[in-house]
């Protein structure tokens, strides 16, 4: 099991410098989501004129079915700067991999709990780490995109963008660095990585 629970709302609107689509994903019935409070945030954002459109659907993670419903908000999104997606790390992937060219967020950080876990048919996981890095790493989780989890860049065995640990696995963090390029913020590599608060992951 595991709970998605809100950013902080500086954090989030830190994060909306123009205009926004808004993914909400009510899948898992497992997932404990926010649902008031995501609602309070995003009505302040409409109301602020920055929000484009939303979408509220349920298992963001399945591929075709996100695929569809995204296309019947192509000019929303198309008018939007970024994407901003309230759901567990899995969802913010999925979203930030069919939105190959456009900024995409987590509004949310999961905290991990026992128990049943969600079915999603990606191969995105999410490590439920309670502190998610996905929006300054390009919607790329570094912990489970890298054999190491290095939070902090690439080590020193990757070779021709392929990890040392498996050479059929591509480096984390070279789609980190490549993603980030094609958007144009290789300057979030700048940022310095703040140590862990590995309470976060023990919140409820």
């Amino acid at each position: 099991m595991l709970i998605t629970k809100l950013k902080a709302k500086e954090d989030i609107e830190a994060l909306v410098t123009g205009k926004v689509f808004i993914v909400n994903c009510h899948g898992c019935k497992e997932v404990s989501f926010p649902e008031a409070e995501a609602k309070a945030l995003q009505k302040e954002l409409c109301d602020s004129g920055k929000v484009t459109g939303i979408l509220t659907t349920d298992y963001i993670c399945n591929p075709e079915n996100m695929k569809l419903r995204l296309e019947k908000h192509r000019k929303e999104i198309d008018a939007a700067d970024m994407v901003l997606v309230f759901s567990c790390g899995v969802g913010v992937q999925s979203v930030a991999e069919y939105f190959e060219d456009k900024k995409v967020c987590a509004g949310c950080d999961t905290i991990a709990l026992p128990g049943f876990q969600g079915v999603t048919p990606l191969e995105y996981k999410c490590d439920q780490c309670g502190e998610c890095y996905l929006n300054i790493t390009g919607g790329i989780c570094p912990l489970t995109a890298c054999s190491k989890s290095l939070v902090n860049g690439q080590c020193g065995g990757a070779k021709d963008g392929k990890c040392e640990v498996d050479p059929n696995m591509e480096c984390g963090w070279e789609r980190i660095y490549q993603r980030l390029k094609m958007l144009g913020r290789l300057d979030l590599l700048k940022v310095p990585v703040q140590l862990r608060n590995y309470a976060t992951d023990k919140e409820v």
